[in-house]
């Protein structure tokens, strides 16, 4: 699973190393270096205004992730709401694998959408991760502060 908060820079053509850390589990827990880069979900904060990231999903869960928008069943969204899954995440997408040095270059609209410029930060978010601007990301860190669920049977199930 993709695990930790990793800061890092991208340079001006784009280009940033993929933490070895999430290199890894793309090999050993997925079996592939490759992966796909394409929006993240968009997080809206309190104000009404969203942040928006991108994300690195895994070949194989990418895949299945297509597979069950193209069935579109049981998923409880209206056509409306499918299609703008659709074109925000699946249409964007591309299909990526780091270098021999660990680089992946992240496409310029990819950048665009989610301001993306020098600093930024890799979130590990179990089956896939994210990709935030570091300003981004602390706006994300404030909202996730405020939605935190506290005193909730759920958390102490999961042992927390």
């Amino acid at each position: 699973m993709f695990r930790g908060v990793i800061s890092t820079t991208i340079d001006a053509k784009g280009r940033t190393s993929l933490p070895s850390k999430f290199r890894e589990v793309l090999t050993e827990k997925f079996g592939d270096e490759r992966f796909f880069l394409t929006n993240s979900n968009p997080v809206r904060l309190e104000n009404g205004v969203s942040c928006f990231g991108l994300a690195i999903y895994p070949y194989r869960e990418f895949l299945a992730l297509e597979s069950k928008l193209e069935s579109g069943a049981g998923l409880g969204l209206s056509s409306a709401e499918l299609a703008a899954v659709i074109r925000r995440i699946i249409a964007p997408a591309t299909e990526c694998a780091p270098d021999k040095l660990g680089r992946i270059l992240i496409p310029p609209q990819l950048r665009r959408n989610a301001g993306l410029e020098r600093e930024i930060v890799f979130a590990g978010m179990m089956k896939k991760a994210e990709i935030w601007s570091l300003e981004e990301w602390g706006k994300v860190e404030q909202q996730d502060i405020q939605v935190f669920p506290s005193n909730s049977q759920a958390l102490a199930d999961l042992g927390l």
